[in-house]
Parts: structure tokens; sequence; C-alpha cells
């Protein structure tokens, strides 16, 4: 689904991915690990097609198509997610208005018709309650005076409706209490552990591993990855740290 070789990226004049590759199959969940500046986002936003997140060599192939060819909303109707670690707030956009018109212009773009109100209104309502959001919630302005873990379960049920092959989720586990990780690993799992489906996860922390268990785990330092095993590797570094790992690779 998703083949990455050899890809450096810069961010200004600073190169932070140095020579990166990774393969990803349809129904696996890959998790990546590592310090702070390991180029974690970095490798998240890079996909994504964010500007300032400049692809200086490598390649990227995503369902056989060269990704680093497409601009950002061609990579989300093609069926990529990317979940970021501070989603941002949209004051005077309702959630529903913007998933709407978020899901319709995807459709569009992929030759499909688009949704009617009643049809929309009912994936909403669906995908709103594997989350346990209130619908209530989804006619606020997006993430307007949202918790931390409000502005997360909000942001997997925009993945729920827009119904990715592919979601890159950086750092999902960020600011969420116990019960709020369970929820959001609960949902994650319900709406991407399929077998056309596929996850790149980005953490820090085994706590989010243990909600959503990957199938391959991944240490990334100095902007390659330096060591890839499986759920294992996760608690190893909870219990060794990154740098131990790094430097036995």
């Amino acid at each position: 689904m998703l083949k990455i070789e050899n890809l450096h990226a810069t961010v200004g004049d600073t190169e932070i991915l140095k020579g990166l590759s990774l393969e990803i199959q349809a129904g696996e969940i890959h998790a990546i690990m590592g310090p702070n500046g390991a180029g974690k986002s970095t490798l998240a936003y890079a996909l994504g097609g964010r500007p300032g997140y400049e692809v200086t060599a490598g390649s990227v192939s995503f369902n056989g198509t060269d990704l680093l060819d497409m601009d950002p909303h061609e990579r989300a109707a093609a069926g990529m997610f990317l979940g970021f670690q501070y989603p941002v707030e949209i004051p005077g956009v309702s959630n529903l208005q913007f998933l709407r018109e978020s899901l319709n212009s995807q459709r569009g773009e992929r030759g499909e018709e688009a949704l009617s109100g009643g049809e929309f209104i009912k994936l909403a309502k669906e995908k709103a309650a594997l989350l346990k959001m209130d619908m209530d919630m989804l006619k606020r302005a997006v993430n307007v005076g949202f918790s931390g873990g409000e502005k997360k379960r909000n942001e997997m049920v925009q993945m729920g409706i827009l119904d990715p092959t592919l979601a890159i989720l950086d750092e999902t586990d960020s600011g969420l209490d116990i019960d709020a990780l369970r929820t959001v690993g609960s949902g994650i799992n319900a709406i991407m552990r399929q077998p056309d489906k596929a996850v790149l996860l980005i953490t820090h922390y085994q706590r989010l591993l243990d909600e959503v268990q990957p199938d391959y785990v991944h240490v990334l330092a100095g902007g390659r990855i330096v060591k890839t095993g499986g759920p294992e590797l996760a608690q190893q570094l909870e219990n060794e740290g990154y740098e131990a790992i790094a430097e036995a690779a």
C-alpha cells in the first residue's frame, strides 16, 4: 500500500529525514517510536504534503501511484488521512458543515455522487457513536472550546466519516486520560483494523499500543529507522529508553 524508499526531507535549511525507508501492506498497523527531534512528525507531514516540509530525495508510492506528485487534497481523495498532534480550531465553521463538505469534495474527486443531507447525518451519527461523542458536539464549531481529549475524539470521528485506506496518526495519544485513550483506541480499531486498510501510528508511549496492538514497531532516530520488531519492541523501549536501543542497533 505505502512504499517509502530512501526518503530525505528538510524543514527550512535543516535536513530532518536522512534516508528513511518503510513499507506498509494493507491490513497492517505499524507504530513508529523515537525521541523528540528524530523526525516522526516530519515524516507524517511530508507524507501528507504539508507546506514547509520539502522532500529532497527518495520516493513514496501509495497504492502504486507516485504520492509526491500529488497535491495534499489529491492525497486525501486517494485515501490518505493525516491526524495531527494538535488538531486546529476553526471558529465559525460547524463540525457537520466541515465534514460534509470535506467528504463530498473527496467523493467528487473520485467521481462519486455527493451524499444527501440525510445520508450524511446517518453516517455522522454512526461514527460519532463509535467514539462516544454526542451529536450536539458535532454541531459546534470545529474543536472550539473542546478539551484535548475531545479534540482527539473529534478527529477520530472525522477519520471514520472520511473512511481512508491509510491513516497516519501523529501522537494521537497526546493529552488523553485513561478513559479517553481507551475510547480513541477502540475507535481506531473499529474504523481502521480492516484487511483493506492500514495505519501508521506515531507515538511516544506503550499505553496506546496496549489498545491498538501493532503488527510492527519501528524505532526512528537521526532521521532513519534504526530498528524494527514486533510489539515486544515497544515494551523494550518503555523499559530501556530510546538511546540504549539506538546504540545497540
